[in-house]
């Protein structure tokens, strides 16, 4: 691979992806809704060379086939709010999938692990049973049928499904980026689910590492893969890690049904949310057997390590905020 495209790449899945495509010296196009966060993400990157920018509609079709054309491969990061998915989800889907058809190129689209619906097994392999029983799950179950469709014959596709995640670009519509980002401030926080049951999340530089080994593989695409944690964390031990490095003892308070029903009052993604609390009591945690036959070992970077730097992380860009409002 020596040219690729992310769209969403101000994201949080799309910002590591970014960044590790860089590394690797990939000629890289960051492709998003906001000239301002994409000039924020090539400063936070050091404004590489061989990084290009892209305003764009990620639904708007013929802006995709503009921006992606002469790419080898792209990486569909962009995502909708909780509350537009059934609206939203799969006409976005199949303007980027149009575009990777059209151009006949490779598509790494990442999405989650919602189409499952409840576990049958500790450790779910990618051939576990699609049975969803929520409203999200059965639109998502409908975005994997859409993009694997024959439909897109020319295009070269793979989903990639992620469990909740955490990292520096994690921002407010994840269920940790809040409480990372309201630790960070030294300020009061709130926790999506319950925080005594051990969950997966996984690092997302560690993720942005496996998305783009399976990406560079022929063989892996036409298929599904799961970007599995370093193991599971109980969401008591998960704010524990994360106090000590911010150095606060603000309190972290749990959010379930009544919670979030509250919340929905005034903020219409965290009504959404209510519906997938199950996950947070009947954790569905990623096997990375497949992963490991085709590549080798996972990138584990242990809470402790990755939870430390991400906090240090929000913390300086506070800090950097700070100054600048001090400035102006």
């Amino acid at each position: 691979m020596k040219k690729a495209i992310v769209l969403g790449a101000t994201g949080g899945t799309g910002a590591p992806i970014v960044e590790e495509l860089l590394k690797r010296g990939i000629e890289t196009t960051a492709f998003g809704r906001s000239h301002q966060k994409l000039k924020q993400l090539a400063m936070d990157l050091g404004n590489p060379e061989h990084l290009s920018l892209k305003v764009g509609d990620v639904l708007n079709t013929k802006e995709l086939i503009s921006a992606c054309e002469g790419h080898e491969v792209i990486f569909s990061c962009a995502n909708v709010p909780y509350n537009d998915m059934h609206t939203k989800l799969i006409p976005m889907g199949q303007a980027v999938m149009e575009a990777a058809n059209q151009l006949g190129t490779k598509i790494v689209v990442v999405d989650g692990i919602y189409p499952y619906g409840r576990k049958t097994t500790t450790q779910a392999t990618e051939d576990h049973p699609k049975n969803p029983h929520t409203k999200k799950g059965k639109v998502r179950l409908q975005y994997e049928q859409m993009v694997f469709s024959p439909r897109w014959n020319k295009a070269h596709k793979m989903i990639v499904r992620l469990p909740d995640y955490y990292g520096p670009s994690a921002n407010q519509v994840s269920y940790l980026g809040s409480t990372l980002e309201g630790i960070a401030a030294g300020k009061p926080s709130v926790f999506i689910g319950t925080m005594k049951v051990a969950r997966e999340f996984v690092y997302l530089p560690d993720a942005a590492i496996m998305i783009v080994e399976l990406a560079i593989r022929e063989d892996a695409y036409e298929q599904n893969w799961h970007i599995p944690a370093s193991g599971v964390i109980s969401g008591r031990d998960f704010v524990k890690i994360a106090q000590r490095a911010a150095g606060t003892s603000k309190p972290v308070i749990p959010l379930g049904k009544m919670g979030l029903s509250l919340l929905g009052l005034f903020s219409p993604v965290m009504k959404e949310v209510v519906e997938m609390l199950y996950l947070t009591e009947e954790p569905f945690v990623l096997s990375g057997e497949k992963y490991m036959r085709l590549v080798g070992p996972i990138p584990a970077t242990p809470y402790e390590i990755g939870i430390k730097a991400t906090i240090n992380t929000l913390m300086k860009r506070n800090e950097v905020k700070e100054a600048i409002s001090r400035r102006g």
